[in-house]
């Protein structure tokens, strides 16, 4: 669970971000914005986006779908606001500023959660996860994208050069794709597929399937 110190760096962190977010980050995030979208309306008509952030990806949703928004810094939320009132989005059916391990949710209300570039910053990733559970579907999926620490290569490289950066945006080159598999494991899900994407591959495309029912069936 997250400490209240912790939510409060990271709320006031990205309330000195969000008017420079868009500006910098648009381009480098697109490719895994747009695949985690793809993959996401995929799985149903319902998708929670947790860490919406200045609502990058909500004008990428087709009307044919609804998605809610959450973020925990309201300064970034503020501006996925003003996307969603300019931009007449009629797939986003709410806004809502919420801590990610404590989704204000009912059990099962969501074919989709989409996290994008936020597993590495919540201080309990798992417990972020088994919200995301709580709240999904059955059968349904969760798509996570992220940087993930890799052993070498030209990726590898990359992200000694980016290091700096990353770390104050909360991408770590130490959190690997194996914890996610692990939790994964434990939790009945599939890691149905991963997908690294530009720029270089330095972003990773993670889908996970729930194979709870097909596994009590086999029992």
């Amino acid at each position: 669970m997250a400490s209240n110190n912790s939510l409060s760096t990271m709320t006031k962190a990205y309330a000195k971000w969000a008017p420079f977010y868009d500006a910098v980050y648009a381009r480098i995030l697109r490719a895994g914005r747009l695949e985690a979208v793809r993959v996401a309306l995929e799985a149903g008509r319902d998708i929670l986006e947790v860490g919406v952030g200045t609502g990058l990806s909500l004008g990428d949703y087709p009307a044919t779908h609804r998605v809610v928004g959450i973020d925990l810094s309201k300064a970034m939320l503020d501006r996925a606001a003003e996307k969603n009132r300019n931009g007449n989005l009629t797939a986003v059916t709410g806004l809502a500023v919420m801590d990610a391990c404590r989704l204000g949710f009912k059990d099962q209300a969501f074919d989709a959660v989409v996290a994008q570039y936020v597993i590495t910053l919540v201080p309990d990733a798992e417990g972020a996860l088994d919200e995301f559970v709580r709240v999904l579907k059955p059968g349904g999926e969760i798509v996570l994208v992220n940087h993930l620490g890799t052993a070498g290569g030209p990726i590898a490289a990359l992200e000694g050069l980016v290091a700096p950066l990353a770390k104050k945006v909360g991408w770590s080159s130490e959190f690997k794709l194996a914890r996610i598999a692990a939790w994964a494991a434990r939790a009945g899900f599939e890691v149905a597929s991963v997908k690294r994407v530009a720029p270089v591959g330095f972003f990773t495309v993670i889908r996970l399937t729930d194979r709870r029912a097909a596994q009590e069936i086999a029992a």
